[in-house]
């Protein structure tokens, strides 16, 4: 499984003229799902989505994490985050899970991360065209691998 986390003030999804996720200061985290994740990927993501230091303290550092902050979260499907993209000049989707098994796995992750952080979880809308729009803070973006 991996995260793209982008630290941003705003974002939010939007799907045909829908608004169907939308936070304040936050993350915002793009998920592609892997073939062989599962519920140990999945506690992990949740683990380190909400505990994930990127933002400051007292000092400046980037000591706090969302649940540190109360920061709300916005989780997006991505499955071309999980592309083969070592070679040629085309993505390759086989390393990417299959819709029937990340959607679940997906759904599972926001429901995790529901449970563990009162800040507020918000998602875009699994296998849609999704437009997304934010503002990152700093730029502050990591890829996380669980």
């Amino acid at each position: 499984m991996l995260a793209l986390i982008q630290r941003v003030t705003q974002a939010r999804v939007v799907v045909g003229e829908e608004t169907v996720g939308e936070i304040g200061p936050g993350l915002l985290a793009l998920v592609g799902i892997e073939p062989d994740d599962g519920d140990a990927q999945i506690a992990r993501m949740a683990e380190r989505l909400l505990g994930y230091r990127v933002f400051a303290d007292e000092a400046g550092r980037m000591n706090r994490g969302l649940g540190d902050t109360g920061g709300g979260l916005l989780l997006v499907s991505q499955f071309t985050l999980a592309a083969d993209t070592r070679s040629g000049m085309r993505p390759g989707f086989s390393t990417a899970a299959a819709p029937e098994l990340a959607e679940p796995m997906f759904r599972r992750l926001v429901e995790t991360c529901r449970q563990k952080h009162t800040g507020g979880v918000e998602t875009g809308r699994f296998g849609a065209h999704m437009v997304i729009s934010l503002v990152n803070d700093g730029p502050v973006t990591f890829l996380l691998r669980s």
